[in-house]
């Protein structure tokens, strides 16, 4: 990366005592300062002093396997803290700090604002960075939103026309860590660098596509916002989404933000409509047999409680390359282990010959695993004849590991994060986006539905294998 790609700016995170900033982002951050000239400021409530927050901040870099020393040195040179009050509203000490540090570093005003809290607080941070002239100088202003954003599609289009009101589009990066997995980047070269398998990328090979991004775990503490959102509002309309449209959108015209965008949006609007009784299964998860607890049992869920905690749902892209193949997309928690994967089913050989030769002979469906965690990489799956004078056939896999050739790969933050700084939205959602995909579960979210119980450490409701059996 050239050394003038990132101009020297201030990094400001709201949210800065929480568990976001200090598992993901000063982790990334720090592992960005290389490339990234730039102050952080992290700021919240609490009445936290510089050195106690670069204290906190140490601690968990070196838990993220940075040495002590070069935590330390780091945390004293670049990181700042300015307290916005008991009531979370005063903004006098940010604006002077953020003054002061541009000044006494020569800073010539860019400044990036990181909203690592809770969606309810979005619009007062909005509003008043555009009012109080943190966004007013000559220098660049990005604003950077984590999910969720909206909680249906007239939600998401309220919240939009408040940030539009303060920032322009271009200004604006809505962040979907997934997107910036080295795995689903590769998303693209693996399709369009490689005619060997984009020529085969349609519906005339292709028999169906499946997303799965499974969780072992369970809360984890966020009791008080899953039970609000449950797993269709929490992993499918943004993750697995964003997903979907890169695996089904057409060739952009150029490896850039306009271009991807605009092919991505053509996916989410060739979706034909759900079917809630056809196209979708909700599960919950009970105790398992190891003892876990069950949904209803976690600290802070409400007692009868039907949020999901496992959905799967069957899209289908009504455009010429997918007319006909199903998309099953598919999510839970307590599932029987961690694994985000996208498994493409080609159509079987058009051909019974070797089932001449004996039943041991049944040709299977050639597929394309590609893994984005854990050991991310990619699988060919293919039949081959085993050794011997019987005509038997055995599946086998060609596999390439990233770890293998390129070793350590960088963790999601770090390179959204750098792209932030450098303003790239290329790996960020555009407000179209995440309209046209709210848009696209409408149906799900404006009625309720039965809710199947599944066994924790199982792999999710037996009902929603009918999904995939059915055309």
């Amino acid at each position: 990366m050239p050394e003038n790609a990132i101009e020297p700016h201030v990094f400001v995170i709201f949210g800065a005592t929480g568990d976001l900033t200090h598992r993901k982002l000063l982790p990334a951050l720090f592992r960005t300062a290389g490339h990234a000239p730039c102050y952080v400021v992290g700021t919240s409530g609490s009445d936290w002093t510089n050195e106690r927050f670069r204290e906190g901040a140490s601690e968990w870099l070196v838990r993220s396997g940075v040495d002590v020393e070069g935590a330390r040195a780091w945390a004293d040179e670049k990181l700042f803290y300015a307290s916005l009050g008991p009531e979370r509203r005063d903004f006098s000490a940010l604006i002077s700090l953020i003054a002061t540090l541009e000044r006494e570093y020569s800073l010539p005003g860019n400044r990036v604002f990181y909203l690592s809290v809770p969606p309810r607080g979005y619009p007062f941070l909005i509003e008043q960075l555009g009012c109080c002239g943190l966004s007013d100088r000559n220098g660049f202003t990005r604003l950077v939103i984590e999910k969720p954003f909206g909680r249906d599609l007239e939600s998401a289009r309220a919240l939009n026309e408040f940030v539009h009101r303060y920032y322009r589009e271009d200004q604006v990066y809505r962040i979907d860590h997934y997107l910036g997995k080295e795995t689903v980047q590769n998303l693209l070269a693996f399709r369009f660098a490689n005619i060997l398998f984009e020529s085969v990328w349609n519906r005339d090979r292709i028999d169906s596509i499946e997303i799965t991004v499974a969780e072992d775990l369970g809360l984890e503490g966020r009791a008080g916002y899953y039970d609000r959102a449950g797993a269709l509002r929490d992993m499918v309309q943004n993750h697995l989404t964003q997903l979907l449209t890169l695996v089904a959108m057409e060739v952009p015209s150029g490896f850039n933000a306009k271009a991807i965008r605009q092919e991505k949006i053509k996916v989410l609007r060739s979706l034909l409509p759900l079917d809630p009784d056809r196209d979708a299964v909700f599960g919950q998860y009970v105790g398992g047999t190891s003892g876990e607890k069950g949904y209803l049992e976690e600290k802070g869920v409400q007692r009868a409680s039907r949020t999901e905690t496992f959905v799967a749902v069957r899209l289908r892209v009504e455009n010429w390359r997918w007319q006909g193949v199903p998309f099953i997309l598919r999510t839970g928690k307590r599932l029987a282990k961690r694994m985000t994967r996208i498994a493409v089913r080609y159509h079987c050989a058009p051909v019974a010959l070797f089932e001449q030769q004996g039943s041991t002979c049944g040709v299977c469906p050639n597929m394309i695993l590609i893994t984005l965690q854990p050991n991310e990489g990619f699988d060919l799956r293919f039949d081959v004849k085993t050794p011997g004078a019987d005509f038997n056939l055995e599946t086998q896999q060609l596999s390439f590991r990233y770890h293998e050739t390129f070793g350590r790969l960088p963790e999601a933050y770090e390179t959204l994060l750098l792209d932030v700084m450098m303003g790239d939205q290329t790996l960020f959602v555009h407000a179209d986006e995440v309209e046209a995909s709210w848009a696209v579960y409408t149906p799900l979210l404006n009625r309720s539905h039965r809710v199947y119980p599944y066994t924790a450490g199982s792999w999710g409701p037996p009902e929603a294998a009918r999904l995939s059996a059915q055309t």
